[in-house]
């Protein structure tokens, strides 16, 4: 009943994305005849209503997380596919066997191949999916190197006081961290898949994450080569005596 009681407290909480983000807020939630949650149902910040599926959400207390569709797909894919590749090897092995008779064989094998490849032209989809939202997180990169360079700038020439660059260099900083973690999950995504799809042994996903999702120190050189970013410095104006200052 705790369980429950913290699921009902969710409504009208914000949902965030597993970057921090929040993304919308808990409107309801869908029950099965047998009082087990199945769905939620959610606003997003666009103004999107949908219905989740409970499986697309994680849950800690009253705190909701919404863990990307993309990557859920990709785990599934990546499942069905070398199981059905198995099945088919199976199949193989027993007809070779003669365990089973050549119509009950070709049978089985057309549908598992008709199975393999809706799998394989999803699992392209998916790839391609990937592929955009590298490209959407690199092209953010690209925006925050200019955001900053115009904030160092700006404040190197005393338009901008050290309180408001703080903050805005703090705020890009984070914003950073959060975009790479992007990056790094859609290209370790995408690697994964592809390398299902190519049929290669799922065991190569652990040396994949290992060599893509290693976050490297956050500096401006994660974006664009930019220089790295500078310690706040500490700026001092001094008027002169019978001068104006600046």
């Amino acid at each position: 009943m705790s369980h429950i009681s913290n699921l009902f407290l969710s409504i009208g909480k914000p949902v965030k994305d597993e970057y921090g983000r929040t993304i919308g807020k808990v409107a309801s939630f869908s029950l099965s005849p047998n009082g087990q949650f199945d769905a939620a149902f959610i606003e997003f910040n666009d103004g999107k209503f949908s219905k989740e599926p409970m499986e697309h959400l994680k849950v800690d207390g009253t705190e909701i997380t919404f863990i990307s569709t993309i990557k859920s797909r990709a785990n599934i894919l990546c499942d069905q596919i070398p199981l059905l590749w198995r099945k088919d090897q199976a199949l193989k092995d027993l007809s070779g066997k003669k365990k089973i008779s050549p119509e009950i064989y070709q049978e089985l094998h057309s549908s598992f191949d008709s199975m393999l490849s809706q799998l394989k032209k999803d699992a392209q989809l998916l790839i391609d999916e990937t592929a955009n939202e590298i490209e959407r997180c690199e092209e953010e990169l690209r925006t925050m190197s200019y955001a900053v360079v115009n904030l160092e700038i700006e404040h190197e020439i005393g338009k901008i006081d050290d309180g408001s660059y703080k903050s805005a260099f703090n705020l890009l900083q984070e914003t950073l961290k959060r975009v790479n973690a992007q990056k790094n999950d859609m290209e370790t995504t995408k690697a994964k898949v592809s390398n299902i799809l190519l049929g290669d042994s799922p065991e190569i996903e652990q040396k994949i994450k290992t060599k893509i999702s290693v976050e490297p120190e956050i500096t401006v050189e994660t974006v664009n080569e930019a220089p790295e970013l500078p310690e706040p410095p500490v700026v001092v104006y001094v008027k002169e005596i019978g001068k104006a200052g600046i």
